[in-house]
């Protein structure tokens, strides 16, 4: 029997943005899946969300008499999936003040709907657990290996696998798995730091060179030459190139050219022009401040590395050069000489010569453009979302645009 499940997000959707702009946090990929995947596949169900207002109606929440209520930022392991399928109805597991997980029926439902207080819950404190909860956007990078090798365990008793093509340089064949319906051939292919996953559909071109662990989404595209350093994900339908290291491309997003990709994580549907490159470590090699949202102050990552953090549908143009610790907000179209602002809101068009307000019409010409580009038709309600994340930063972007 499915199990209903549900997503919920706390403050980590704050704190995740501008990646989280517009979507829930469960549809945030790491490893091979999205959190959503890895829930639904573990706990043997189908999810749903309560999410933000503004995503409420394109993510919509289905509520049945008996419910599993997931915190959307924790990184499901199987010994926590075990520990959540173990619960009776009203019992919660915590991790600290923290809900994890949670058992309710409708009627816990129907109180919180109302506003009212909901009957006590029976919580245990987690202990023992190998969990991860991803509230910083640099979480991605740093715990993307051990979500691959999660990921790669499940998926490799799920489907069937090519042998490796004769035409490939390969280390470590064992931890090679390469769907039926994927076209790799004349690769370098080196398993010994973490495996390598090929959806089907996608395509490693000639001369790629890929150290894993690494995964690469259905329709996916490496080019010729590509240099891949793992930990890194490209997610559906994106496209590589160029030299490309421990990072994430969300999905139907394009690095296609030469340039330098580094402990980043890059929305959907987003276009890095020709040339455009990341710095990921700063010259005193001192940690990286990076951009809060939530806290509307530089913080501290706790590491000297931090590439770029960039929502969706964000287009770059030849030879952008883009700081440490850079974070770009949803809707920018960015160009021009000499390395950007380390902080650029929403709708935000220009470069280091000046910015200016990327208009909603004009947007919303790119924005289609792009969907039909991958074959990924716009939907009116992504551009309701458009529309509410831009009056949202209406105030963020004031100070930076003239």
């Amino acid at each position: 029997m499915s199990r209903n499940i549900i997503l919920f997000d706390d403050d980590s959707w704050e704190h995740l943005l501008p990646i989280s702009f517009t979507k829930p946090v469960g549809e945030l990929r790491i490893g091979v899946l999205t959190l959503r995947e890895k829930w639904e596949n573990l706990l043997g169900g189908t999810a749903t969300y309560i999410t933000q207002d503004h995503l409420a109606q394109a993510y919509p929440l289905k509520i049945e008499e008996d419910n599993y209520l997931i915190n959307a930022a924790y990184l499901p392991s199987r010994e926590l999936v075990k520990l959540i399928e173990q619960l009776n109805i009203n019992e919660a597991i915590m991790d600290g003040e923290d809900l994890i997980g949670a058992r309710f029926p409708r009627s816990q439902f129907d109180l919180l709907i109302r506003e009212e207080p909901i009957r006590e819950l029976n919580g245990f404190q987690i202990k023992d657990t190998p969990f991860f909860k991803i509230n910083r956007p640099w979480h991605f990078f740093q715990y993307n290996e051990i979500a691959m090798q999660w990921d790669v365990e499940w998926l490799s008793k799920q489907h069937s696998f090519q042998i490796p093509d004769q035409s490939n340089h390969v280390i470590q064949g064992d931890r090679i798995y390469i769907e039926k319906g994927a076209l790799v051939r004349n690769a370098f292919l080196n398993a010994e730091q973490g495996p390598i996953y090929i959806r089907k559909g996608a395509q490693v071109m000639e001369g790629t060179m890929i150290r894993g662990p690494f995964a690469l989404g259905e329709q996916g595209v490496l080019k010729m030459g590509t240099k891949v350093y793992g930990p890194t994900t490209l997610g559906p339908g994106c496209t590589g190139g160029g030299e490309i290291k421990q990072s994430i491309m969300m999905a139907y997003s394009n690095k296609g050219h030469d340039g330098y990709l580094g402990n980043s994580v890059i929305g959907s549907f987003c276009n890095l022009g020709a040339g455009t490159s990341t710095s990921n470590l700063k010259n005193t090699l001192d940690e990286v401040a990076v951009w809060s949202y939530a806290e509307n102050q530089f913080v501290q990552s706790g590491s000297p590395y931090c590439g770029t953090f960039m929502g969706d549908y964000v287009r770059t143009g030849i030879h952008t050069m883009l700081t440490t610790g850079t974070v770009i907000g949803p809707y920018c179209n960015l160009f021009g000489d000499g390395y950007f602002r380390k902080y650029i809101p929403a709708f935000t068009w220009g470069g280091p010569q000046g910015f200016q307000t990327f208009s909603l019409a004009k947007a919303q010409q790119i924005v289609e453009a792009t969907h039909l580009s991958k074959n990924q038709p716009a939907k009116d309600l992504d551009w309701q979302i458009a529309e509410a994340i831009y009056h949202k930063t209406e105030a963020h972007r004031a100070s930076y645009t003239s």
